[in-house]
């Protein structure tokens, strides 16, 4: 049984799809080059955020964005859940607003810590890429113990961001969760390498989703699955380092 611990490839996702009649069927390279155009969309989507801050250094300039891609990207993410077949055009939807709230965050934190996007991006490729080449070379591998490993701590991990979230509601400070401390360092240091190892359940979800001959469509739905991880790497990453830089 397949297991991973990304919401958007889960262990029903292929059963879900046989009934879709195919004439071409999802290849690795093809989820390959959907990704590619994903993430292109998406840096271009951000880079125009960025553009806008930088000429005008005002965030209340780059609020609307925010909120929009914040918004418009859970949306566009859960549709693209629960319609699978639908990925070839919500899945670009979802890159572009993602692009919109990542470009206004990476601003943000870049305004406050010049220097740290660049960080974040070149570490969150280098953890892309390294990893692909640990799972391709078979150093890491996706046996049922580590997918379900992996899957329990992603689930603790958004057990712990969920409670959080409800006790703000409530003004219960949970400092250990957004502070400099060591034990703040700690726990973003854990996400990050979580965050990280669902890669390695993405790219064995890819293959295996080619191995079965899964629809076409299936290619934009990887992809998406693949960014959505990215995403939430690339975040864990610029607030690890955000904490790190806070301690000087």
């Amino acid at each position: 049984m397949m297991r991973t611990a990304n919401p958007a490839l889960n262990t029903n996702t292929f059963s879900d799809v046989r009934s879709f009649t195919r004439t071409e069927s999802m290849t690795i390279q093809g989820t390959v080059n959907k990704t590619g155009f994903l993430l292109l969309l998406l840096i271009l989507s951000a880079g125009y955020v960025w553009h806008l801050f930088t000429k005008a250094s005002d965030p209340a300039m780059i609020t609307p964005y925010l909120l929009i891609g914040t918004i418009g990207g859970l949306i566009a993410a859960v549709v693209t859940v629960f319609k699978k077949n639908w990925a070839p055009v919500t899945a670009p939807i979802y890159a572009i607003l993602e692009g919109l709230a990542l470009g206004g965050i990476s601003a943000i934190f870049e305004a406050q810590f010049p220097g740290i996007v660049i960080q974040a991006v070149g570490l969150t490729f280098g953890t892309l890429f390294a990893l692909l080449m640990a799972y391709k070379s078979g150093l890491i591998k996706a046996t049922e113990n580590f997918k379900l490993g992996v899957f329990a701590a992603t689930g603790g991990i958004a057990l712990l961001y969920f409670v959080t979230f409800i006790l703000g509601f409530f003004k219960v400070n949970v400092s250990f969760m957004h502070d400099s401390s060591l034990l703040s360092i700690g726990i973003s240091a854990f996400v990050v390498i979580i965050a990280a190892l669902n890669l390695v359940l993405d790219f064995d979800f890819i293959e295996k989703g080619a191995e079965s001959g899964a629809p076409k469509f299936m290619e934009w739905y990887a992809g998406f699955g693949l960014l959505v991880t990215l995403v939430w790497l690339y975040l864990e990453i610029l607030r690890l380092l955000a904490k790190t830089r806070s301690r000087r």
